[in-house]
């Protein structure tokens, strides 16, 4: 546009200067001078514009075009910049849903692989699930009887004994008896504590009212039934405190153990009247469920470990004590047999003695007086001494024989 207008004005400045030079010498011309001598103003300035208005558009066109070059050659320019800054930013997205696709491909060809044992899982799955819906309505109609009842909670007793050790640490017996002023007692289970006292627990939980619940939707029919399962709980635990087991066994903890044999049996119990368990423990009976009899037999297993390690660590101190005597005795032994070689020893060497001062003379002169027979060995005397025992064990072991001695004489 700068150059547009610079063209124009030249052309401008240019045509009025035409102007202004053919005015001055139209002003000079002599008045008398005929008419069609004059010089056509008219077209004059005519053919000025035309030629102003034809270059004017030559040159407009002229700066258009090289604007238009200029703004296409920018806009490529601005086009390829732009189009690099959008490759490089989307590079690392393309590489990413590169690495997507493999993914996915591996994935899916991955699960293809595996569909087959994805399939044989989902019926294993399902045919356990059902084997176990069978057999938990097998039990349920199990439990039903009184006395499956009573041998499945014994039975739970036992692996939770076996389980907590008891089996290897704890004496106890099933089914033990003890004598009362209503008859004979019988409790489900007796365990043996440390001290040598008694822990009674009894598995006899009334479940009828729990099982009836089960087969229930009703909310208010489950609610009734569980209020039921309630009562029967509190009944319990008050026959239990009436029968005072912890008083027909000696040193034995003043309570008797309840034990429910499932956690949801004592759950919903509770669930549904939070103080069941306070109340027991106020007529000194323990509600138990597996989990809590498990620590409690671990808490017993425990103190037999301590017991055991307190009575083996007595053995061993008497062992010990006998070990140390019976070392003793065999120093004072081989003392006695040093002292022996010893005077043996000295016996020897006065034997020598003798024998070189008294017998080799006269032997000697049996030679001179030509009685002779083989050279007669030397005899040397022993010069070696025996070790003496300096152990403090060994003045023991000689206090302790001088003792016995005295008391046999």
């Amino acid at each position: 546009m700068t150059i547009i207008f610079i063209v124009v004005i030249s052309i401008l400045a240019a045509v009025v200067g035409y102007l202004v030079s053919q005015l001055r010498l139209r002003s000079q011309v002599p008045e008398s001078q005929d008419v069609p001598d004059r010089i056509d103003t008219d077209g004059l300035v005519t053919a000025v514009k035309e030629a102003v208005d034809a270059q004017v558009a030559r040159a407009a066109q002229a700066a258009l075009q090289t604007n238009n070059e200029l703004a296409g050659q920018l806009i490529d320019q601005r086009s390829r910049t732009l189009e690099e800054q959008t490759k490089s930013l989307l590079r690392p997205v393309a590489e990413q849903m590169d690495q997507l696709k493999t993914s996915v491909g591996d994935l899916r060809s991955t699960y293809e692989k595996n569909k087959g044992s994805f399939d044989a899982l989902k019926e294993s799955l399902i045919h356990q699930i059902n084997e176990l819906n069978s057999r938990t309505g097998a039990l349920a109609g199990a439990l039903k009887s009184p006395a499956a009842r009573g041998a499945w909670g014994e039975n739970q007793l036992r692996n939770i004994i076996d389980l907590s050790g008891m089996a290897s640490f704890c004496d106890f017996s099933e089914q033990a008896s003890a004598m009362s002023d209503d008859g004979v007692l019988r409790p489900d289970l007796t365990v043996r504590l440390p001290n040598g006292a008694f822990l009674v627990v009894d598995s006899k939980v009334p479940l009828s009212a729990y099982l009836r619940m089960q087969e229930l939707e009703e909310t208010t029919a489950r609610e009734a039934e569980l209020r039921s399962h309630v009562k029967a709980l509190q009944s319990h635990v008050k026959s239990l405190s009436d029968k005072r087991y912890w008083a027909l066994f000696d040193d034995a903890p003043d309570f008797v153990v309840m034990f429910v044999p499932g956690e949801s049996f004592l759950a919903d119990a509770l669930r549904s009247e939070p103080g069941l368990v306070d109340e027991a423990m106020r007529q000194r009976v323990v509600i138990a469920s597996p989990m809590s009899l498990m620590a409690l037999l671990l808490t017993i297993a425990r103190g037999w470990q301590t017991t055991q390690l307190a009575e083996n660590a007595e053995r061993v101190e008497e062992q010990g004590r006998e070990l140390h005597q019976r070392v003793g005795t065999t120093l004072s032994a081989m003392a006695k047999t040093g002292r022996g070689l010893e005077s043996a020893a000295r016996a020897y060497n006065e034997m020598i003695g003798s024998v070189e001062s008294r017998v080799l003379p006269t032997l000697r002169r049996f030679s001179e007086l030509g009685v002779s027979g083989a050279e007669l060995p030397e005899v040397k005397p022993i010069e070696t001494s025996t070790r003496a025992l300096t152990a403090r064990e060994l003045e023991v072991a000689e206090d302790m024989d001088v003792s016995s001695e005295s008391e046999f004489k």
